[in-house]
């Protein structure tokens, strides 16, 4: 075939078209995409800021949670009030009352160390009212997968504390 004629012929221009025409219709698409997502990410910071556009309540809808921070992901400490156990395994789940009153539902699986004091415990070895401090990981449901449960010791810490600031007994460190 002769390169003239090729260049000369129908099907060039039918090629050069078609690859026009699809390079058209790929950025249409990307500029919906474009669009669409600026759409979204409006949509989002308006409803995120709805209670201040249209005098809401000053700390919003959901409350003010502990200040504006965000809630512990990787952990939380508080006291066991539900405990819900898979028989005849090392599985299942507690339900955790934090100090700011908020439950969080921990996750057991058989990777998960219980340590009280000194000893490595059981799943069966928790009961409701224990104090417990949780190490682990968030899943996408907002839970904890636990990796570290520690049962802290039941002691009244006043007998410990100073009834007045002043009569603290505060030796300084000893050089070094």
């Amino acid at each position: 075939m002769d390169m003239n004629k090729f260049f000369d012929s129908k099907t060039l221009g039918i090629i050069i078209l078609s690859i026009a025409g699809l390079a058209i219709l790929v950025f249409v698409f990307q500029l919906g995409i474009f669009v669409g997502a600026k759409r979204a990410n409006f949509s989002f910071r308006w409803a995120e800021s709805y209670h201040k556009n249209f005098a809401g309540p000053a700390e919003g809808f959901f409350g003010n949670i502990r200040s504006g921070e965000f809630l512990d992901a990787n952990g939380a400490f508080g006291e066991i009030i539900k405990i819900d156990s898979v028989e005849n395994s090392n599985q299942g789940s507690l339900t955790i009352k934090g100090a700011d009153n908020i439950e969080r539902i921990v996750l057991i699986t058989d990777k998960t160390a219980i340590r009280s004091q000194m000893q490595d415990e059981k799943l069966s070895g928790l009961k409701a009212g224990d104090k417990v401090i949780i190490i682990g990981e968030p899943n996408s449901e907002g839970q904890i997968i636990a990796q570290l449960i520690r049962i802290m010791p039941n002691i009244k810490m006043q007998k410990f504390m100073p009834k007045n600031m002043d009569d603290r007994n505060i030796q300084p460190l000893p050089p070094l």
